[in-house]
């Protein structure tokens, strides 16, 4: 059937066609909706004899994926970015072990950052890890990129990273996939022992250091590197005669051709050289240069799609008699790298331009508009730039994120602060933040986070800060979801060491930054079985902390009497604020302002900051008064609390 799928949609349909019987990640924007999709078609009856789950974190993640290889089954894991840094413990040593079953890799680079912490190109680190990777330009090449990934990874028995960036992830366009899916079965016998094979002693890794070379070095000769093969979508059929994971993975004439070249023109000097999205932005600004020129320069175009191991043979060949390279790439400048290496290893004599000289973004994302301009110099031809404009010529003004109306963690930062200002000057607390949406607390008026590193840093930061400075109160915020996937170490290490610290968790049943996932704190499981919810007060107490407190984040009096117990507790404390997500829960009727009432103070709008207030002039009063916009409000009445003259009222209590 033919379906319209974002990126992210199309692996899911591509690895259940190749035959995944195991899909783990950790919700992380871009690749978040290739799990969920995958437990859709499953609870659709789509997905036969597939296991699909959010694990804890990504660590936890690959190590199941893994697991399953060693079976025979194929597996899927997915990340993004900066989940990688979590599961590179296993996939470092997984390397050298090799896998069994196809296990392939699914990460996902934020060129911006949009949603991330840094600009990590995870290309670089599949080199260091020595892990092949593939770079896709569209969503149709990343469908085959997927599939020839499993097939890949069983051939050479190695993982295998596809790498697409945002606009790959997100982009849609039409697909024709199958009805139905069924996992590949398992090899007879299951998983087979073998302990000079499975368990990574010395001996076993110094022997699997020249396994992975060896086949790194077949990698990048692989016919596949060719020239003049288009990729199809179809490389996960298997030969059926073969009762083995391996059946189906053997090299063919047909294999797809990630790095193709064109060459326009006779006797061309001029290169370019692109990967991932950049190759499809040059494509496209090439076209309307040809259109806006009468000709072009004669030139060669490559694009890498399989960035390491670099094929060296297919690039040798795009760059003979070429004078210069023009090199076209997000992130880092690996391409380039590689480009550079090559002539100094051959002795060629072109000149490569790209990040290092700044011929190209050094930074951020890639795209047509800029690619058009940079060719046109490149080429020496004239372009016809026209810059999208607002009807009346106005610059749309910036608008920052901020936490959505009626967010909890709004009302538990205000408490905390609230309650803070019972500690003496002298004891001025440094407030640790960490990864999800309260990282936003930051901001002002909030001006909640002082600190914000990656995930269950906030706990272990708020720590060195506890040592380096006894007479500060270091507190830590994490969220739910994110104390189960990175905060219960830096928990034991707090009450190993007694650190004098007070851990904040802001409890709003979710995984909300990424879409709402669920997490062992909800006892929701993409198989449609419900769990038990694993309790964080329990597992506070479990691991030592003495002092826990619980309060409902929107009652304000209880909120703020929570905080100072657990703050003022010598030793390490926590307190734990319970509030769902709006995106969980029904709005309740919003408060209601006295306009004749309202002094126009602002404090409300100073203390919180909520986007639903706003001060606006009134008919028949001369000052600015505080106003609720009743269509963005969600009735949780913090700002009632917040009034010093009792103006705002009426309402629900929530």
């Amino acid at each position: 059937m033919k379906k319209l799928l974002m990126g992210n949609e199309a692996v899911a349909h591509a690895a259940l066609a190749a035959g995944v019987a195991v899909v783990a990640g950790y919700p992380g924007t871009p690749s978040s909706e290739v799990v969920e999709t995958v437990a859709k078609l499953n609870a659709e009856g789509a997905a036969q004899g597939v296991h699909v789950e959010w694990s804890t974190n990504e660590k936890a993640a690959l190590e199941v994926v893994f697991g399953a290889s060693a079976s025979g089954a194929r597996g899927l894991f997915t990340a993004k970015q900066m989940g990688l840094n979590v599961a590179s413990d296993a996939l470092l040593s997984l390397n050298y072990v090799g896998v069994r079953g196809g296990l392939v890799l699914y990460v996902a680079d934020d060129p911006g950052p949009i949603s991330s912490q840094t600009e990590q190109d995870t290309r670089r680190f599949a080199a260091f890890a020595k892990v092949p990777v593939l770079d896709p330009s569209t969503p149709e090449e990343l469908y085959s990129m997927v599939a020839y990934a499993f097939n890949l990874s069983e051939r050479y028995g190695t993982p295998v990273i596809v790498r697409p960036t945002t606009r790959i992830c997100h982009a849609s366009t039409f697909f024709d996939v199958p009805g139905t899916y069924a996992a590949r079965p398992i090899p007879d016998g299951g998983f087979v022992k073998d302990d000079s094979h499975w368990v990574i002693f010395p001996a076993r890794s110094f022997r699997a250091h020249a396994e992975i070379n060896e086949r790194l070095d077949a990698i990048a000769k692989a016919p596949q590197a060719q020239e003049g093969n288009e990729p199809r979508g179809d490389e996960s059929r298997a030969d059926e005669s073969r009762g083995d994971e391996s059946r189906g993975n053997e090299p063919t004439d047909d294999e797809p051709c990630f790095n193709p070249v064109i060459e326009v023109g006779e006797d061309p000097r001029l290169g370019i050289a692109a990967g991932g999205v950049s190759a499809a932005y040059v494509r496209e600004a090439l076209a309307l240069l040809q259109a806006q020129n009468e000709s072009l320069p004669a030139y060669k175009l490559m694009q890498v799609g399989t960035p390491y191991p670099f094929p060296e043979d297919a690039a040798l060949a795009f760059a003979e008699g070429l004078e210069q390279i023009l090199v076209f790439e997000e992130l880092d400048y690996v391409l380039e790298d590689e480009f550079l290496k090559l002539a100094g290893k051959y002795h060629l004599v072109y000149t490569v331009h790209g990040k290092l000289d700044e011929r190209t973004l050094t930074r951020g994302e890639n795209s047509s508009e800029d690619a058009i301009r940079r060719l046109a110099d490149y080429l020496g031809v004239a372009a016809n730039i026209e810059t999208p404009r607002t009807p009346d010529g106005v610059q749309a003004p910036v608008r920052p994120p901020v936490l959505c109306a009626g967010c909890p963690h709004r009302a538990s930062f205000y408490a905390v602060k609230q309650a803070l200002r019972s500690i003496k000057p002298e004891k001025a607390a440094v407030l640790c933040g960490d990864i999800g949406c309260y990282t936003l607390g930051n901001a002002k008026p909030l001006e909640a986070v002082d600190t914000c590193l990656c995930m269950g840093a906030g706990i272990t930061m708020a720590q060195g800060i506890s040592i380096a400075e006894p007479g500060r109160k270091a507190l830590a915020f994490i969220g739910d979801s994110t104390f189960f996937a990175s905060g219960l170490t830096g928990v034991a290490n707090a009450v190993y060491n007694q650190h004098d610290i007070t851990i904040c968790v802001l409890d709003n049943s979710t995984t909300a930054m990424t879409g709402s996932q669920p997490h062992p704190g909800t006892g929701a499981t993409l198989m449609g079985a419900q769990s038990k919810p694993i309790d964080i007060e329990e597992s506070l107490r479990a691991l030592g902390i003495q002092c826990v407190v619980c309060a409902h984040a929107f009652n304000a009096a209880e909120a703020q009497a929570a905080a100072k117990e657990a703050i003022d507790f010598e030793g390490p404390s926590a307190v734990i604020f319970e509030g769902p997500c709006i995106q969980l829960s029904k709005p309740f009727a919003p408060p209601v302002v006295d306009a004749q009432a309202c002094t126009g103070c602002a404090v409300c709008v100073k203390a919180i900051g909520c986007p639903a207030m706003s001060m606006q002039t009134i008919e028949g009063r001369e000052k600015l008064l505080m106003c609720i916009d009743q269509s963005l409000c969600n009735g949780c009445n913090l700002c009632v609390s917040t009034c010093p003259f009792d103006t705002i009222g009426g309402g629900q209590d929530a």
